[in-house]
């Protein structure tokens, strides 16, 4: 077994293809998920940010069977091959010796592999009522048609459109503070992989304004499409934009290849909006998330 940390983008990708030959419903990861975590903000290329540590963990053949990712010093995303579920261990000692938090959490699917090693690590489920999150599956099959939009139109973005693509995103998601999504980032976004301009739906209003977007990921490997982040301009709310770019962009991903979709809202009754509206497209619910907590004091 070998570690070495986060050096760039061959290791997102590396990164991105253990979560593609691993992924199943039940899966924590999606490789697009890497991605927009990867560079929804301004980064440096080949370290990670301030105050963020990764690290990979390969096995003797040099194929990577874990990962840890520490967003902050008191959370910590993991992914590790069922298969090694030991992994799990050296990813929670990585953590353990780089943080210094008095109090860690580590987010993982409900019936992760790694459950064993958290509990052994001295972590333990938080309450049943804290916020956790659901994943929600869709079969392209059962797609349903786009509704009629009078004043819109929906169209996807174009290679150039970073910019204007950047302050939709922001001011639709206003309501959470000031975005870290810039013209900047959103470019680094568009040359990520899996990104794709023709999965990146906007829907616009008659001056020309960007209002409301959805961005799918597709995986051509497993052929399922990662629905993350959508967003409607508050002025532009209570319309169904939301929903209607949502699906305009899954027609997108059906007519490129795609066999199903996925979405993650929070699935508590704290904040049910965004889980009820994937509901209304005909995403149904499945596996849920878990965080772990553990005290160090």
């Amino acid at each position: 077994m070998r570690r070495h940390d986060f050096a760039g983008p061959a290791d997102l990708r590396a990164m991105q293809e253990m979560c593609s030959r691993l992924w199943s419903p039940a899966s924590r990861f999606h490789p697009g998920q890497l991605a927009w975590s990867r560079y929804y903000a301004p980064v440096d290329a080949v370290r990670p940010r301030q105050g963020e540590a990764m690290s990979l963990w390969q096995d003797d053949d040099g194929r990577l069977v874990g990962f840890g990712w520490a967003e902050a010093d008191d959370w910590l995303e993991l992914q590790v091959d069922p298969g090694r579920p030991e992994v799990a261990e050296e990813v929670l000692d990585w953590f353990e010796e780089w943080s210094d938090a008095p109090s860690q959490s580590v987010m993982l699917m409900q019936g992760d592999p790694a459950e064993q090693a958290c509990r052994a690590a001295g972590f333990a489920p938080e309450s049943p009522a804290a916020p956790f999150f659901r994943h929600h599956m869709l079969d392209l099959r059962e797609l349903r048609p786009l509704p009629a939009l009078a004043g819109y139109c929906l169209r996807h973005v174009e290679p150039d459109e970073a910019g204007a693509r950047a302050v939709c995103h922001a001011a639709a998601w206003s309501d959470f503070g000031t975005s870290r999504v810039t013209g900047e980032s959103y470019r680094a976004l568009m040359a990520a992989w899996p990104y794709r301009a023709d999965l990146d739906w906007v829907a616009v209003d008659e001056n020309g304004q960007m209002v409301a977007s959805a961005l799918v990921w597709l995986d051509p490997s497993t052929g399922v499409g990662l629905v993350e982040p959508v967003g409607c301009v508050p002025g532009h709310r209570g319309r169904g934009l939301a929903g209607a770019v949502t699906l305009a962009a899954l027609h997108a991903l059906a007519e490129a290849g795609g066999r199903a979709a996925m979405v993650t809202p929070r699935g508590d009754a704290g904040y049910p909006g965004p889980m009820r509206l994937y509901q209304s497209l005909g995403f149904r619910p499945g596996h849920r998330t878990v965080t772990w907590i553990r005290s160090l004091g």
